[in-house]
């Protein structure tokens, strides 16, 4: 009797497994539990463990079968009650699905024979080779193009972009691109995850070398001062660096990098600001060695609704007088389901830089790459110390697909979008020993304001935000998606 209803309970999930794992698809929800496999199996008991007799691959043209059993939290020869196998396969899929290389997962249940069961596991791959035109305003951000540069078209770059994310079928990244313009520049990258049998090491390799026509030579009351030139290059830079990376199971990630940077700047530049490299040296070289480790458990990376994040980075630029800095930053987000619809975002980035003492191209804080509080888009707070803390409250405000005629030689036949509505507020804090007439810096800043998040096809996601700052400003503000 108790075979019986184990049979009919398994046959039944055979049939509704597929459709479970096509509805999270979309939601990209649940809970990212992992269970420890049972000890022993009693099999009088209607409790007893499945044991995984294999895995079934379908749909990875390119995609080699090692990197796909690679994010698969479970292997041949487990074995899991019925509950903890079905939380392995949304496990799976949302692993799956982090690596970018997928437009669907599915991870099913194929067919048992006693306690034997066999997985299937379905992907829809993405394309993977973009040859773009390369468009870049010059500017830190939208606003600040347009704000301050009446959106002048000189003030671009224009160039070409090739992009390879799986070039080999190993996960493996290349990139090119060459850009023309107010800056000159050319770049080479190369990402491969794992090299080694156990698939735990990798390495990453890079090359960027360019000029530019201007060039931020100081901070003038929180705005960038910048020498432009369009008969000269004021600014040329090379840059090369060495990666090592470590990744034992599935959620943590470590690199191990070296980095040579050489750059230099006009005279002018020296003459407007003598503190721009020590000394008063116009050109400048040094190594750097760093390390970094970071942590993800979350449902979706490029737009979490559920789950942690973590960085931590230790860096070391430099060995003599001219260049000598330490680096600690450390990042950290979570995100909490309030009900179906919503979720609460929590984030906080800290950052500390020894000595204090440090020449002005090493002062850069908040204003660049992902370190902005949202409401100062327009200002630079350069600074050794610091750190902001963000809190969002979101809800799903429309969820729907656009169905596409088939396309060949790509597999989307459709592209979801996924709107949220949010609130959300900023508090951070910036310690320059030499403020020089800066008033944001070494004061308690504060920000909040409402927006728009899309998140949509090949993980984009475009933020619409309209924010109100603690200097009592407003503006619309437009930006492209960052974790921290």
């Amino acid at each position: 009797m108790q075979w019986n209803k184990k049979y009919l309970l398994f046959a039944a999930l055979c049939l509704v497994s597929p459709f479970l794992n096509a509805q999270q698809i979309d939601a990209h929800k649940g809970m990212d539990v992992e269970l420890k496999p049972v000890v022993g199996i009693d099999s009088s008991s209607a409790y007893s463990p499945f044991i995984v007799r294999d895995i079934i691959i379908v749909g990875n043209k390119r995609t080699k079968d090692q990197i796909i059993l690679r994010e698969v939290p479970f292997k041949k020869g487990d074995y899991y009650q019925l509950q903890g196998l079905i939380e392995k396969f949304e496990h799976a899929r949302r692993q799956l699905m982090n690596t970018s290389l997928f437009h669907e997962v599915v991870v099913a249940l194929k067919g048992f024979e006693g306690y034997h069961v066999d997985v299937v596991i379905t992907v829809k791959e993405r394309w993977y080779i973009f040859p773009i035109p390369h468009f870049k305003i010059v500017s830190r951000n939208i606003n600040e193009w347009v704000n301050e540069h009446n959106a002048s078209l000189d003030r671009v770059n224009y160039g070409l972009k090739l992009t390879h994310n799986n070039a080999t079928g190993r996960m493996d990244k290349l990139k090119f691109s060459i850009t023309n313009g107010y800056t000159r520049q050319l770049g080479l990258n190369y990402q491969r995850p794992y090299f080694d049998k156990g698939m735990k090491w990798g390495f990453n390799v890079g090359l960027n070398a360019g000029k530019n026509r201007d060039i931020t030579y100081n901070t003038i009351n929180n705005k960038a001062a910048i020498l432009d030139s369009s008969n000269q290059y004021v600014h040329n830079f090379f840059r090369a660096n060495a990666e090592l990376t470590y990744r034992r199971a599935i959620k943590t990630f470590h690199r191990f990098g070296f980095a040579y940077t050489h750059e230099s700047v006009s005279d002018t530049v020296v003459q407007l600001n003598p503190s721009f490299y020590k000394s008063g040296n116009n050109s400048i070289s040094f190594p750097e060695l760093y390390y970094s480790m970071s942590y993800f458990a979350l449902d979706y990376i490029p737009y979490p609704l559920e789950g942690y994040a973590a960085e931590f980075t230790l860096s070391k630029k430099g060995f003599n007088k001219q260049v000598n800095m330490w680096q600690i930053t450390a990042k950290g987000s979570g995100t909490w389901p309030v009900n179906t619809k919503m979720y609460f975002n929590a984030r906080a980035v800290g950052s500390l830089k020894l000595p204090f003492e440090q020449p002005f191209f090493n002062q850069r804080f908040l204003g660049f790459n992902d370190m902005e509080l949202q409401g100062y888009e327009m200002y630079i707070i350069d600074g050794v110390a610091g750190g902001y803390v963000k809190a969002t409250l979101g809800r799903e405000l429309f969820n729907f697909n656009i169905n596409l005629p088939p396309i060949k030689y790509t597999k989307l036949t459709r592209i979801p979008f996924r709107i949220y509505g949010k609130v959300y507020g900023n508090a951070g804090y910036v310690h320059n020993p030499h403020p020089n007439g800066n008033t944001l810096n070494n004061k308690t800043l504060f920000s909040g304001g409402f927006g728009v998040d899309i998140i949509t096809v090949y993980d984009f996601v475009i933020k619409l935000e309209y924010s109100f700052n603690s200097l009592g400003q407003n503006g619309l503000y437009l930006h492209r998606n960052n974790q921290f």
